[in-house]
């Protein structure tokens, strides 16, 4: 594979200088901008305490319509929540449910996308599960579709867009279209994807959507985005009212209960200022560099990586496949313990990541060839010889 220079400028990354940072699907690390943007929001609040609240409050929203245009959606359809799992359980929990509704989730999802629906099950809705497929962990639309056509139609839809384990990507679109047809709310975690993947989440047919910064977009912990259909938005109860959450926010005066018409109304209190603002820096460098070009560098990255790891051997796991590939890919060497073989590639400098039995490497737009090569040479001094096939 030529060299090629990453979208995203790795000397902003003082990540690094230190490490092959290849775990983004764990936890990404921040860009210089985005540190400085956190310490000068906190700067300017201990400077200044109140009066920093006009210039917070323009960088709360500009982060707003940033991470609306990289969703590909309305900037009034965004609110900002502390993770994924808070605009889950806001979707969850801000339904009205009955003994006897359905929901459909996807078995061996990630935690949180399946407990808050789970929980459901004490109000007496039925929490139905599909089941991934293969060593992969496929989960097709016709697997999806036989599970929701089972019974009455489910009330919700819920998924990982990607899943964490093996890195199978939903074909979200025709999920849209199936729950449609047959009057379902589709609830996608995007955590997996949003900030590496082109998204269009709005034509897409996407009802609610969900992400936390810490990954994937780069940004501050405790700082994410939810997305709410404009046309569902009144199906939701906000869980926590509060002076933002209303029309007439500033108006400390107004005790008048009245609903912002925006997505706004789900953020309640004061917001998480400092991250937002973090996480709208980096959602700015995301789209300087583009969602197209970070992705085709980081599926050139794991292209190179797959012939390496075929050549030492491995069990490659995930699907490469174009319609179900994500930037995580799963694999197993040859007489090699995934948890220890993580230790042992930190202590050479290398951070992956080991789930579902498996090693997992997620490269982003800041990763260089040169990192996915140390990782190849690392695999080869740990794996046994009799395991690495004869050159051809």
């Amino acid at each position: 594979m030529p060299d090629t220079q990453p979208p995203l400028a790795p000397g902003r990354f003082p990540v690094t200088a230190k490490w092959s940072y290849l775990n983004n699907a764990g936890m990404g690390p921040i860009a210089t901008p985005t540190m400085e943007a956190v310490t000068q929001r906190s700067r300017e609040l201990a400077d200044d305490g109140e009066l920093a609240w006009g210039v917070h409050s323009e960088a709360v929203e500009q982060a707003r319509v940033r991470g609306a245009q990289l969703m590909g959606v309305p900037s009034r359809d965004v609110a900002f929540v502390k993770n994924t799992t808070e605009g889950v359980a806001f979707v969850a929990n801000g339904l009205a449910w009955r003994p006897g509704d359905r929901v459909v989730v996807v078995n061996r999802d990630f935690p949180s996308t399946l407990y808050p629906w789970t929980a459901l099950q004490a109000k007496g809705v039925q929490v139905d599960l599909v089941e991934p497929v293969g060593v992969e962990e496929r989960v097709s639309i016709d697997s999806l579709a036989e599970v929701i056509r089972t019974g009455p139609a489910p009330k919700v839809v819920a998924v990982s867009w990607i899943q964490f384990r093996r890195g199978w990507r939903i074909d979200l679109p025709a999920l849209a279209e199936l729950c449609r047809d047959v009057g379902a709310l589709l609830c996608a975690d995007v955590i997996q994807g949003l900030g590496v993947l082109p998204v269009e989440l709005d034509r897409w047919g996407i009802d609610f959507a969900m992400a936390d910064g810490h990954k994937w977009l780069l940004g501050p912990q405790g700082s994410g985005l939810f997305y709410v259909r404009a046309d569902r938005r009144d199906l939701l109860t906000p869980l926590e009212p509060g002076w933002n959450s209303m029309r007439h926010r500033e108006e400390w005066d107004n005790l008048t209960f009245d609903y912002d018409d925006s997505a706004r109304r789900f953020e309640g209190g004061m917001p998480n200022i400092a991250g937002i603002s973090g996480l709208g820096t980096s959602i700015g460098m995301l789209l300087e560099a583009g969602p197209e070009a970070i992705w085709a560098h980081v599926r050139n990255l794991l292209d190179h990586a797959c012939e390496g790891l075929e050549r030492l051997g491995a069990e490659l796991i995930s699907d490469r496949s174009a319609g179900h590939r994500s930037p995580i890919l799963s694999f197993r060497i040859p007489g090699q313990d995934p948890n220890r073989l993580y230790e042992t590639l930190k202590t050479r400098s290398i951070v992956c990541g080991s789930r579902g039995n498996a090693l997992r490497i997620s490269p982003h737009g800041y990763n260089s060839v040169e990192e996915i090569d140390n990782l190849l040479d690392a695999l080869r001094d740990v794996t046994p010889q009799e395991a690495i096939p004869a050159a051809s």
